[in-house]
Protein backbone atom coordinates (compact mmCIF):
# COMPACT_ATOMS: atom_id res chain seq x y z
CA UNK A 1 0.00 0.00 0.00
CA UNK A 2 1.19 3.25 -0.82
CA UNK A 3 1.39 5.81 2.01
CA UNK A 4 1.24 9.62 2.20
CA UNK A 5 2.53 9.62 5.40
CA UNK A 6 6.04 7.46 4.43
CA UNK A 7 6.23 9.33 0.97
CA UNK A 8 9.72 11.02 1.32
CA UNK A 9 9.55 15.30 1.15
CA UNK A 10 12.18 17.18 -0.31
CA UNK A 11 13.16 20.63 0.78
CA UNK A 12 16.15 22.56 -0.91
CA UNK A 13 19.15 20.31 -0.73
CA UNK A 14 17.93 17.96 1.84
CA UNK A 15 15.38 15.15 1.60
CA UNK A 16 13.27 13.86 4.79
CA UNK A 17 12.54 10.39 4.23
CA UNK A 18 9.13 10.46 5.93
CA UNK A 19 6.55 13.05 7.38
CA UNK A 20 6.09 12.00 10.54
CA UNK A 21 8.17 14.73 12.52
CA UNK A 22 8.55 14.82 15.92
CA UNK A 23 7.79 18.61 17.57
CA UNK A 24 9.96 20.56 19.51
CA UNK A 25 9.44 19.87 23.28
CA UNK A 26 11.00 21.65 26.23
CA UNK A 27 12.85 18.98 28.41
CA UNK A 28 13.86 21.87 30.73
CA UNK A 29 16.92 19.42 31.99
CA UNK A 30 19.83 21.50 31.35
CA UNK A 31 22.07 22.19 33.62
CA UNK A 32 21.67 25.74 35.22
CA UNK A 33 25.21 26.25 36.51
CA UNK A 34 28.75 25.75 35.40
CA UNK A 35 30.73 25.64 32.25
CA UNK A 36 28.05 23.33 30.79
CA UNK A 37 25.04 25.01 31.18
CA UNK A 38 22.78 25.32 28.66
CA UNK A 39 24.29 22.22 26.40
CA UNK A 40 22.15 18.86 26.05
CA UNK A 41 23.13 16.06 28.43
CA UNK A 42 22.33 12.26 29.13
CA UNK A 43 19.26 13.17 29.54
CA UNK A 44 18.76 14.39 26.15
CA UNK A 45 20.82 11.97 24.45
CA UNK A 46 18.56 9.31 25.41
CA UNK A 47 15.53 11.42 25.05
CA UNK A 48 15.90 12.18 21.48
CA UNK A 49 18.13 8.96 20.83
CA UNK A 50 14.88 6.77 21.94
CA UNK A 51 12.69 9.02 19.55
CA UNK A 52 15.21 8.79 16.49
CA UNK A 53 15.38 4.90 16.89
CA UNK A 54 11.16 5.29 16.77
CA UNK A 55 11.61 6.51 13.21
CA UNK A 56 10.19 9.97 12.36
CA UNK A 57 11.51 11.79 9.20
CA UNK A 58 12.48 14.67 11.32
CA UNK A 59 13.28 15.56 14.90
CA UNK A 60 12.80 18.91 15.49
CA UNK A 61 14.85 19.70 19.05
CA UNK A 62 13.16 21.98 21.65
CA UNK A 63 13.07 25.64 21.48
CA UNK A 64 16.87 26.21 21.95
CA UNK A 65 17.98 29.86 23.54
CA UNK A 66 19.56 32.63 21.25
CA UNK A 67 20.86 34.32 24.28
CA UNK A 68 20.85 33.50 28.28
CA UNK A 69 17.56 35.84 28.91
CA UNK A 70 15.83 33.91 26.24
CA UNK A 71 15.30 30.87 27.85
CA UNK A 72 11.99 30.14 29.75
CA UNK A 73 13.20 28.75 32.33
CA UNK A 74 16.93 28.53 33.87
CA UNK A 75 17.10 24.76 32.85
CA UNK A 76 16.50 25.49 28.98
CA UNK A 77 18.93 24.09 26.07
CA UNK A 78 21.20 26.91 24.53
CA UNK A 79 23.02 27.71 21.72
CA UNK A 80 24.56 31.13 22.28
CA UNK A 81 28.44 29.86 22.77
CA UNK A 82 30.61 27.38 21.18
CA UNK A 83 31.02 25.29 24.31
CA UNK A 84 27.08 24.27 23.66
CA UNK A 85 27.65 22.90 20.15
CA UNK A 86 29.18 19.80 21.56
CA UNK A 87 26.37 18.46 23.37
CA UNK A 88 24.02 19.21 20.27
CA UNK A 89 26.40 17.55 18.31
CA UNK A 90 26.03 14.44 19.82
CA UNK A 91 22.29 14.69 19.13
CA UNK A 92 22.86 14.90 15.59
CA UNK A 93 24.76 12.23 15.03
CA UNK A 94 22.99 9.47 16.39
CA UNK A 95 19.86 10.90 14.98
CA UNK A 96 21.55 10.66 11.40
CA UNK A 97 23.11 7.28 12.17
CA UNK A 98 18.97 6.28 12.21
CA UNK A 99 18.32 8.26 9.06
CA UNK A 100 16.66 10.77 10.37
CA UNK A 101 17.23 14.15 9.78
CA UNK A 102 17.70 16.73 12.40
CA UNK A 103 16.37 20.14 13.19
CA UNK A 104 16.70 22.76 15.73
CA UNK A 105 13.99 25.24 17.05
CA UNK A 106 15.77 28.67 17.69
CA UNK A 107 13.84 30.51 20.31
CA UNK A 108 13.81 33.53 22.43
CA UNK A 109 10.90 33.29 25.08
CA UNK A 110 10.12 37.54 25.43
CA UNK A 111 7.76 38.36 28.09
CA UNK A 112 7.27 34.40 29.21
CA UNK A 113 10.70 33.67 30.14
CA UNK A 114 12.76 33.38 33.79
CA UNK A 115 10.03 31.07 35.19
CA UNK A 116 10.58 27.87 37.12
CA UNK A 117 10.40 24.69 35.33
CA UNK A 118 7.32 23.49 33.95
CA UNK A 119 6.89 19.93 36.25
CA UNK A 120 8.03 22.74 39.28
CA UNK A 121 4.84 24.67 38.57
CA UNK A 122 6.77 27.28 35.94
CA UNK A 123 5.90 29.99 38.24
CA UNK A 124 8.43 33.16 37.70
CA UNK A 125 11.64 33.39 39.81
CA UNK A 126 12.94 36.28 41.38
CA UNK A 127 16.65 37.45 40.94
CA UNK A 128 17.57 35.82 44.07
CA UNK A 129 16.34 32.69 42.82
CA UNK A 130 17.62 32.67 39.76
CA UNK A 131 15.63 34.59 37.53
CA UNK A 132 16.09 37.84 35.36
CA UNK A 133 14.07 40.78 34.23
CA UNK A 134 12.53 39.54 31.04
CA UNK A 135 12.14 41.85 28.09
CA UNK A 136 9.43 42.24 25.74
CA UNK A 137 7.64 44.91 22.75
CA UNK A 138 5.92 46.86 25.35
CA UNK A 139 5.74 47.03 28.94
CA UNK A 140 3.12 44.47 29.35
CA UNK A 141 2.85 41.54 31.50
CA UNK A 142 2.03 37.73 30.40
CA UNK A 143 -0.30 37.39 32.90
CA UNK A 144 -0.59 38.87 36.59
CA UNK A 145 1.99 36.40 37.65
CA UNK A 146 4.56 37.31 35.37
CA UNK A 147 7.07 39.86 35.61
CA UNK A 148 6.46 42.95 33.74
CA UNK A 149 9.46 43.17 30.91
CA UNK A 150 11.31 45.96 29.81
CA UNK A 151 10.37 47.59 26.75
CA UNK A 152 13.13 46.38 24.06
CA UNK A 153 15.35 49.46 22.48
CA UNK A 154 15.83 49.50 18.96
CA UNK A 155 19.72 48.19 19.76
CA UNK A 156 18.51 45.41 21.65
CA UNK A 157 16.21 44.41 18.69
CA UNK A 158 19.18 44.17 16.78
CA UNK A 159 20.58 42.78 19.01
CA UNK A 160 18.33 39.56 19.48
CA UNK A 161 18.23 39.76 15.29
CA UNK A 162 22.09 39.10 15.55
CA UNK A 163 21.80 36.83 18.26
CA UNK A 164 19.37 34.30 16.14
CA UNK A 165 22.01 34.69 13.10
CA UNK A 166 24.91 33.51 15.51
CA UNK A 167 22.66 30.19 16.89
CA UNK A 168 21.94 29.65 13.43
CA UNK A 169 25.67 29.44 12.61
CA UNK A 170 26.40 27.45 15.70
CA UNK A 171 23.19 25.03 14.47
CA UNK A 172 25.10 24.12 11.06
CA UNK A 173 28.32 23.79 12.72
CA UNK A 174 26.42 21.42 15.35
CA UNK A 175 25.12 19.10 12.44
CA UNK A 176 21.67 20.43 12.03
CA UNK A 177 19.92 20.56 8.85
CA UNK A 178 17.26 22.03 9.59
CA UNK A 179 16.38 25.39 11.26
CA UNK A 180 13.14 26.61 12.81
CA UNK A 181 12.51 30.22 13.97
CA UNK A 182 10.41 29.93 16.98
CA UNK A 183 7.16 32.58 16.65
CA UNK A 184 4.49 31.37 18.40
CA UNK A 185 2.76 30.66 21.36
CA UNK A 186 3.02 33.67 23.04
CA UNK A 187 7.15 34.12 22.94
CA UNK A 188 8.93 36.92 21.62
CA UNK A 189 8.98 36.98 18.17
CA UNK A 190 4.92 36.72 18.47
CA UNK A 191 5.10 39.05 21.25
CA UNK A 192 6.15 41.52 18.14
CA UNK A 193 3.20 39.87 16.02
CA UNK A 194 0.21 40.15 18.08
CA UNK A 195 -1.09 43.86 18.97
CA UNK A 196 -2.07 41.69 22.06
CA UNK A 197 1.57 42.73 23.21
CA UNK A 198 2.96 45.12 20.95
CA UNK A 199 1.46 48.22 21.41
CA UNK A 200 4.69 50.06 20.34
CA UNK A 201 4.64 52.87 18.42
CA UNK A 202 8.00 52.80 16.12
CA UNK A 203 8.90 50.72 13.00
CA UNK A 204 8.24 47.60 14.86
CA UNK A 205 4.94 48.46 16.50
CA UNK A 206 1.21 50.04 15.13
CA UNK A 207 -0.01 48.20 11.55
CA UNK A 208 1.20 44.79 10.74
CA UNK A 209 4.15 45.95 8.75
CA UNK A 210 5.47 47.08 12.11
CA UNK A 211 4.68 44.60 14.15
CA UNK A 212 5.98 41.56 11.53
CA UNK A 213 9.27 43.70 11.06
CA UNK A 214 10.94 41.53 13.54
CA UNK A 215 10.38 38.58 12.07
CA UNK A 216 11.27 39.03 8.85
CA UNK A 217 14.43 40.44 9.63
CA UNK A 218 15.44 37.59 11.81
CA UNK A 219 14.31 35.13 8.68
CA UNK A 220 16.89 37.48 6.77
CA UNK A 221 19.47 36.93 8.84
CA UNK A 222 19.07 33.33 9.54
CA UNK A 223 18.71 32.28 5.72
CA UNK A 224 21.89 34.44 5.36
CA UNK A 225 23.69 32.22 8.34
CA UNK A 226 22.57 28.92 7.10
CA UNK A 227 23.30 29.19 3.85
CA UNK A 228 20.77 28.78 0.64
CA UNK A 229 20.72 24.55 1.23
CA UNK A 230 19.35 24.45 3.98
CA UNK A 231 15.44 24.51 4.87
CA UNK A 232 14.38 27.30 7.09
CA UNK A 233 11.18 26.76 8.78
CA UNK A 234 8.89 29.21 10.75
CA UNK A 235 6.69 28.07 13.41
CA UNK A 236 3.62 30.36 14.09
CA UNK A 237 0.62 30.73 16.08
CA UNK A 238 -1.76 30.83 13.30
CA UNK A 239 -4.42 32.63 15.89
CA UNK A 240 -4.76 34.46 19.15
CA UNK A 241 -8.14 32.66 19.52
CA UNK A 242 -9.63 36.58 20.17
CA UNK A 243 -10.44 37.42 16.35
CA UNK A 244 -10.75 39.97 15.57
CA UNK A 245 -8.52 42.14 18.00
CA UNK A 246 -5.36 40.08 18.46
CA UNK A 247 -3.30 37.86 16.15
CA UNK A 248 -5.35 36.31 13.25
CA UNK A 249 -5.72 33.92 10.45
CA UNK A 250 -5.85 36.16 7.80
CA UNK A 251 -2.65 38.05 9.36
CA UNK A 252 -0.61 34.98 9.07
CA UNK A 253 -2.31 34.27 5.70
CA UNK A 254 -0.57 37.75 5.05
CA UNK A 255 2.95 36.82 6.70
CA UNK A 256 3.19 33.47 4.99
CA UNK A 257 2.83 34.62 1.54
CA UNK A 258 5.72 37.09 2.62
CA UNK A 259 7.57 34.91 4.28
CA UNK A 260 7.76 32.60 1.30
CA UNK A 261 9.20 35.56 -0.73
CA UNK A 262 12.12 35.60 1.57
CA UNK A 263 13.23 31.84 1.38
CA UNK A 264 10.79 30.22 4.28
CA UNK A 265 10.36 26.65 2.88
CA UNK A 266 7.70 25.71 5.63
CA UNK A 267 5.25 27.04 7.69
CA UNK A 268 4.69 24.87 11.02
CA UNK A 269 1.22 25.76 12.09
CA UNK A 270 0.32 26.36 15.69
CA UNK A 271 -1.98 28.76 17.26
CA UNK A 272 -2.53 30.27 20.43
CA UNK A 273 -0.49 31.35 23.75
CA UNK A 274 -0.42 34.27 23.95
CA UNK A 275 -2.70 35.51 26.51
CA UNK A 276 -4.63 33.62 29.22
CA UNK A 277 -8.47 33.06 29.23
CA UNK A 278 -8.75 32.56 25.62
CA UNK A 279 -11.82 30.10 24.52
CA UNK A 280 -9.57 27.25 22.38
CA UNK A 281 -12.30 24.94 20.96
CA UNK A 282 -9.30 21.65 20.92
CA UNK A 283 -10.48 18.71 19.88
CA UNK A 284 -8.42 15.94 17.10
CA UNK A 285 -7.04 17.94 14.52
CA UNK A 286 -8.34 21.17 15.57
CA UNK A 287 -5.18 23.45 14.49
CA UNK A 288 -5.33 21.75 11.02
CA UNK A 289 -7.37 24.30 9.30
CA UNK A 290 -4.93 26.70 9.91
CA UNK A 291 -2.32 24.80 7.86
CA UNK A 292 -5.01 24.00 5.13
CA UNK A 293 -5.90 27.76 4.70
CA UNK A 294 -1.96 28.76 4.26
CA UNK A 295 -1.03 26.01 1.93
CA UNK A 296 -4.20 26.46 -0.14
CA UNK A 297 -4.22 30.06 -0.42
CA UNK A 298 -0.32 31.05 -0.32
CA UNK A 299 1.33 27.34 -1.94
CA UNK A 300 3.61 27.46 1.31
CA UNK A 301 4.03 23.92 2.08
CA UNK A 302 2.74 23.05 5.60
CA UNK A 303 3.19 20.76 8.56
CA UNK A 304 -0.23 20.31 10.93
CA UNK A 305 -0.01 20.07 14.47
CA UNK A 306 -2.11 19.53 17.32
CA UNK A 307 -3.97 16.18 18.61
CA UNK A 308 -2.98 14.35 15.74
CA UNK A 309 -2.60 11.08 17.72
CA UNK A 310 -3.94 8.32 14.86
CA UNK A 311 -2.09 6.69 11.55
CA UNK A 312 -5.54 6.98 10.03
CA UNK A 313 -6.08 10.63 10.86
CA UNK A 314 -2.37 11.52 9.57
CA UNK A 315 -2.73 9.54 6.33
CA UNK A 316 -6.14 11.49 6.04
CA UNK A 317 -4.59 15.05 6.63
CA UNK A 318 -1.47 14.47 4.26
CA UNK A 319 -4.23 12.57 1.52
CA UNK A 320 -6.72 15.55 1.55
CA UNK A 321 -3.87 18.04 0.48
CA UNK A 322 -4.71 20.01 4.15
CA UNK A 323 -0.26 19.75 4.97
CA UNK A 324 2.63 18.30 3.86
CA UNK A 325 4.16 16.99 6.70
CA UNK A 326 2.31 16.16 10.84
CA UNK A 327 4.07 16.86 14.00
CA UNK A 328 3.53 14.88 17.32
CA UNK A 329 4.25 16.29 20.02
CA UNK A 330 2.40 14.33 23.35
CA UNK A 331 1.93 11.81 21.33
CA UNK A 332 6.10 10.31 21.08
CA UNK A 333 6.48 11.19 24.73
CA UNK A 334 3.74 8.60 25.32
CA UNK A 335 4.85 6.46 22.55
CA UNK A 336 8.49 6.89 21.10
CA UNK A 337 7.72 4.09 18.31
CA UNK A 338 4.64 5.58 16.70
CA UNK A 339 5.96 6.08 13.50
CA UNK A 340 6.46 2.60 12.72
CA UNK A 341 3.40 1.48 14.40
CA UNK A 342 1.80 3.41 12.00
CA UNK A 343 3.52 2.51 9.48
CA UNK A 344 2.57 -0.94 9.95
CA UNK A 345 -1.00 0.20 10.65
CA UNK A 346 -0.97 1.74 6.57
CA UNK A 347 1.19 -1.40 5.41
CA UNK A 348 4.09 0.78 4.44
CA UNK A 349 7.34 0.28 4.38
CA UNK A 350 9.78 1.16 7.65
CA UNK A 351 11.88 -1.48 8.71
CA UNK A 352 13.04 -1.43 12.00
CA UNK A 353 17.01 -0.86 13.36
CA UNK A 354 18.82 -4.58 12.99
CA UNK A 355 18.82 -4.84 17.02
CA UNK A 356 15.19 -4.78 17.14
CA UNK A 357 14.55 -6.72 14.16
CA UNK A 358 13.77 -9.97 16.16
CA UNK A 359 10.64 -8.23 17.32
CA UNK A 360 9.44 -8.75 13.25
CA UNK A 361 9.91 -12.78 13.84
Amino acid sequence: MDSNLFTPLALRGTVIPNRVWMAPMCQYSAATEGPRTGAPNDWHVQHYGSRAVGGPGLILVEATGVVPEGRISPADLGIWNDEQVAGHRRLTDFMRSQGVVPGIQLAHAGRKAATDVEFHGGRPLADDEGGWEPVGPSTIAFDERHRTPHEMSADEIRGAVDAFARAARRAVEAGYEVVEVHAAHGYLVHEFLSPVSNRRDDAYGGAFEGRTRLLREIVDAVREAIGPDRPLLVRVSATDWIEPDGWTGDDTVRLAAELTARGVDLLHVSSGGNLTGAAIPTGPGYQVPFAARVRRETGLPTVAVGMITEAEQAEKILANGEADAVALGRELLRNPHWPRQAARSLGAEHPLPAQYRRADR
